[in-house]
């Protein structure tokens, strides 16, 4: 149980990372990697901002190491935690939200659709600054306003 408890907090720690990151490190001094995402310069598939992937990997796939070298220690489940995390980003922003694999198009699920919509909000500012919505799984209260009202239009 205790284990279970480590993996999901470490993977709610990774929302909180993944903002701070988002918004002081990719929009401040890695900006140069993250400005294609926003202006979509044509690179092909890969984006200079798919190197945070790797960036973001590499905490997690050392705790998972260190945990199995010192057979199955909490850093196992936290490197799990942060490898899950991982994956829902890769999922929910890469697939669902910008559809670089044509799945999950049409959704009516509110908490989706308020993801979509407060990912659009962050991604119509073309610079670093003035941006807003740095999260991914936590979105503001205002956007499933938004999309509630529009559903019951």
């Amino acid at each position: 149980m205790v284990d279970f408890l480590i993996v999901i907090a470490a993977f709610c720690c990774m929302e909180a990372t993944a903002w701070f990151a988002h918004k002081y490190i990719m929009h401040g001094l890695l900006w140069f990697l993250h400005k294609d995402h926003h202006k979509k310069e044509s690179h092909g598939f890969f984006e200079h901002n798919d190197f945070f992937f790797l960036i973001f990997a590499i905490p997690g796939i050392a705790c998972l190491l260190i945990g199995l070298h010192q057979h199955v220690s909490f850093f196992f489940w936290i490197g799990l935690g942060i490898t899950l995390y991982g994956f829902a980003y890769f999922f929910v922003h890469d697939i669902f939200i910008h559809q670089r694999f044509k799945f999950f198009r049409k959704t009516q699920n509110v908490y989706l659709k308020a993801i979509r919509r407060a990912h659009k909000m962050h991604h119509k500012h073309l610079d670093k600054t003035d941006g807003e919505c740095f999260g991914m799984l936590w979105v503001p209260f205002k956007f499933f306003s938004e999309v509630k009202q529009e559903k019951q239009k």
